[in-house]
């Protein structure tokens, strides 16, 4: 699909989720890149009005600046399949496993892609035995939020219930994870090409919510810094833990490089966040693709079920 050809566009933002406000953002910004290449492009916000609204309405393709659940998890893909109508990202299955971090790692590891070790939580968990096997500190996060929205890094034993039953406040499917001292790397994907690589330095204990997008003090280098050598390694190691979750279009990979050079994958990104923090835009950038050249290539790749 070309610009074009595009129609009438509906840019889905601001949504249900936890990150309302970071999508809100993205979209906006996705919203006046369109529009000043010519788009004929509108807000949409599923938050405020139905879905079937989008039909009445008269729109022919949905860019998808959600983030989160009911916008990155696959419910607004099958939603907009049901209509027939093309949108930006992932299918409905890929969303649905991506945004679930211990499925993405069962199937990461079917293929071979390295995760950190990890022990799903409940409330009958011996947190003695899994501080055992995973050791301290350890990251406790939801398995189905993004943004690391409800990440916790433990650092001793007597914390790990009260963090236990915080996480599960946001998602009772709680993954508890060895926690891998590096280098957080992170790698855009835009169609089959992954894109230079970003890292990221943050003064902050972990990279959390605050630091992706409200802190100062985090600092990005791209060029990461690595030798072409290692660079091209992980982009086609992240190229990989994108395809085998039957992504497409866009999305972003986030991993950690240990001290010995040893990449660990997290989770992969349906939906990255479009801010003046976010990082796909600053690894296209680096590649030579604008801001605007970038919304309007994911607009291109829309995906039609």
């Amino acid at each position: 699909m070309s610009k074009n050809d595009s129609g009438k566009v509906a840019v889905l933002l601001g949504g249900r989720s936890a990150e309302r406000e970071i999508s809100l953002q993205s979209g906006n910004a996705v919203l006046n890149a369109l529009q000043r290449r010519g788009v004929d492009a509108h807000p949409f916000d599923p938050a405020k009005q139905p879905m079937e609204e989008i039909l009445r309405q008269g729109f022919n393709v949905v860019y998808i600046a959600l983030h989160g659940r009911y916008g990155e998890d696959g419910t607004v893909q099958g939603a907009l399949e049901l209509m027939g109508l093309p949108y930006t990202g992932s299918g409905v299955l890929a969303s649905a496993l991506a945004i679930d971090k211990w499925r993405t790692k069962l199937l990461w590891k079917a293929v071979g892609i390295i995760s950190p070790h990890y022990e799903m939580l409940n409330a009958e968990s011996d947190f003695d035995v899994v501080v055992r096997k995973l050791g301290l500190p350890m990251i406790v996060k939801p398995s189905r939020e993004g943004s690391t929205i409800g990440l916790h890094k433990v650092m001793s034993a007597e914390d790990l219930p009260s963090v236990y039953r915080a996480v599960a406040k946001h998602d009772p499917m709680v993954l508890a994870e060895k926690f891998i001292e590096g280098m957080e790397l992170t790698v855009a994907i835009l169609g089959d090409i992954p894109l230079p690589l970003v890292r990221i330095e943050t003064t902050n204990e972990i990279y959390d919510y605050k630091a992706k997008y409200f802190s100062n003090d985090t600092r990005y280098f791209c060029p990461s810094g690595l030798s072409a050598e290692q660079e091209h390694t992980i982009q086609v190691q992240a190229l990989q833990a994108h395809k085998v979750l039957g992504c497409e279009g866009w999305g972003r990979v986030d991993l950690i490089l240990d001290k010995s050079g040893k990449p660990y994958f997290l989770e992969t990104n349906t939906s990255p966040g479009m801010t003046d923090h976010s990082l796909v835009p600053m690894a296209a950038k680096t590649a030579g693709i604008s801001f605007e050249d970038l919304v309007i290539r994911i607009l291109e790749l829309a995906h039609v079920g």
